[in-house]
This record gives structure tokens, sequence and C-alpha cells, in this order.
């Protein structure tokens, strides 16, 4: 397996850390690997489990490339929802080791050639009940399983993500530090801005950073106009780096989350609401994304991402919102040669003209 970090013993300085790369500046972490291969027609919607990490490897590289070209400083392994529960869900719980060291080897690879950081990656497990205590050592086990993983590939850190519940997230941290390595900690919200115990966000973030995350904060669920208002609250309590990652699609005070979210333009959903796979009237442009990222930015988020729903183009735009120049900026819009709508002096006048009329 590739090792994610040169040794500075075989004559290549060390990579810095996360840690290290915060406090020199802000961190991008692509994510949305789970909607982007389900939209390129390798992973099936509904359970989500990422089978396309042993059927499609190829594909998973690919992404992880793409991401990386588009300005990301992390290359996150794909084991969201690669544990024990969703497996079984499926009939493959056999799978369950294999697809997860597979995946972590895929990312590896990527991180050691293109000198970014390398992630695991722990989720909500789905089986976690507050008041079933056999729930929690079940939980528990099966973050071991996939942090222990991990650990052994030489990840930089591991991101815990998408937990509803405040509890469960505790527990992932938990097995992240006793794992030895640095932990990103985020909640999802839904419609209700608190966490699932009820626990307002704030008072959530400051025991998470006081267990010993090194980064809290938001994912998923919610777009940039919902989750922003929550990350100011989040701010002020907490003295550890804050993330936030939203999905990009409009979502609003109405409908917060983009579960929650209705197109009443048609009414012929196979589930009866947009949700997963008819979001597409909802995406967020580029440059709302560099909006949200200046915005996030200025109020002093350092680990910035786009969760499920995310494809290249948006990283591209929310590094150059921050003043970065990733490869895939080689190829950032540049309108003045446009035959329609172009400023070069050598355009034929009468496309510009018909322009005008367009």
């Amino acid at each position: 397996m590739t090792p994610a970090v040169t040794s500075a013993v075989d004559g290549v300085e060390e990579r810095p850390g996360l840690l290290a790369r915060l406090a020199a500046g802000p961190v991008i972490c692509a994510e949305g690997y789970l909607f982007e291969l389900e939209r390129r027609g390798y992973l099936q919607a509904g359970a989500f489990v990422p089978e396309v990490v042993l059927e499609h490897p190829d594909r998973v590289t690919a992404l992880h490339e793409e991401f990386v070209h588009a300005g990301s400083d992390v290359v996150e392994a794909f084991t969201y929802y690669a544990h024990r529960e969703k497996l079984r869900l499926i009939g493959k719980a056999d799978l369950l080791e294999t697809l997860n060291q597979q995946a972590l080897e895929l990312a590896a690879r990527v991180a050691a050639q293109s000198g970014t950081l390398l992630a695991g990656n722990v989720c909500n497990t789905n089986v976690f009940e507050p008041v079933d205590q056999l729930t929690h050592a079940n939980v528990r086990a099966m973050f071991t399983e996939q942090v222990g993983w991990a650990a052994e590939c030489g990840v930089d850190f591991v991101v815990g993500e998408t937990f509803r519940y405040l509890d469960e997230a505790m527990i992932a941290l938990e097995v992240i530090r006793e794992a030895g390595l640095p932990a990103v900690i985020t909640l999802a919200v839904h419609r209700e801005p608190a966490t699932g115990e009820g626990m307002a966000l704030p008072e959530a973030m400051k025991r998470l950073a006081g267990a010993g995350a090194d980064v809290v904060g938001l994912n998923c669920t919610r777009g940039p106009a919902t989750m922003l208002p929550l990350i100011h609250e989040i701010m002020p309590a907490v003295d550890v780096p804050v993330a936030a990652l939203p999905v990009p699609y409009r979502t609003t005070a109405e409908q917060p989350n983009f579960q929650s979210l209705r197109d009443p333009t048609y009414d012929g959903f196979p589930g009866g609401r947009p949700f997963p796979t008819a979001l597409d009237p909802f995406t967020c442009n580029r440059y709302e994304i560099a909006d949200f990222t200046r915005e996030a930015h200025a109020a002093g988020v350092r680990y910035l991402g786009v969760c499920c729903g995310a494809a290249p183009h948006h990283i591209r735009s929310m590094a150059e919102a921050l003043g970065r120049q990733p490869p895939a900026s080689r190829y950032s819009d540049d309108m003045s040669k446009h035959v329609y709508f172009g400023t070069e002096p050598s355009l034929a006048p009468h496309n510009l003209e018909f322009g005008r009329r367009l």
C-alpha cells in the first residue's frame, strides 16, 4: 500500500499535516463522491453503498484526481457508508475489509502523487439509538474496524461526519483519538437546528472540541443559505477550527435541508420528492459556491468543502474564491473570445450584433 507521507529519512521533506496546514490557511476538502458517482452510473441511489470501489476502482481514482486538479487539499478515502451495517443491508458483509482497504489504497496513491493530505472516513451508522447501550457498543465496534484500517494505511487524519446525534459523534471521536489520529468531526443538521438529542449546536460543538476534536462543524443536508447562519452561531463557541461543507443546493428557510426540497413544476418523482435523484433544478451554480466560500472564510471558517451533489467545478470555484489557482483554473471561463458575447477586437461585428438579440 502506498504510504501517505514520505519520510524525511528517505531524503524528502515530510509534508505538513492537517493542523500545520490549517495554521497556514484554510483547507479545502472535496466530498460528494456518493452523488457524483451515482450521476455517472457507478453507484446505486438508495442504499448508497460504495461498491464502485471494488467494481470500478479506476472511476474512483479518476474522481479523486479530478477533485485534486480542481483544488482540493485532501483526498478523502471513499469509505462513507462502507461500514458493517450498510454492507449487511445489501447482503455483502463479507466485502467489508476488502472494500475499506481498497478505498484507502486508491486514495493513498492519489494523495502521495499529488502531495495532498490523506483522510480516512467514518460516518453515521444508522443503528445508533441514544437510550440503547447495545447500539452504542455496536457503533463503537464499527468505527474501530474502519479507523483501524485507516490507521494502518497511514492516513493524516480521520473525518467523522454526517452525525445527527452528538453521542454517536462522540463515540467516533473517542475511537479516532484512541488511534492517535487528528479528528475532523461534523454534524448533519436537518430541519431542526439542533442535534438529534435536541442540544443547541454551539453547545454540541463546544463539547466535541472539549473532548479533543481538532476541527468541528457541519456537513451535508443543508445548502449554503441555510448552513451559514448556523456556522455564525457556532464560531464564537469554540477555539478550534470550524468546518463548513454544505450540499450545493438552494435550500431555504421553509425547506432548509435537501431532503425537504419540493419542486412545484414536476410531480412525477418515484419517491414523491426530488431527493435524492432529481435535485438538478436546485443546484447552486459555481458563483454561488464562490459567494458562500468568501462569506464563510470571512466568518473565520478554516476547513471548507462541498458535500453531496458537489462536482469538481464547485471545488475549483471554492479554491478560486480563496485566491488560489489550481491546475483546473487554466480552463476557467474567459468569454472575451466568444463569438456572440466576446470583447476581442477581431470578432465579427455582425455576430456581436446578433449576440445583443439573444
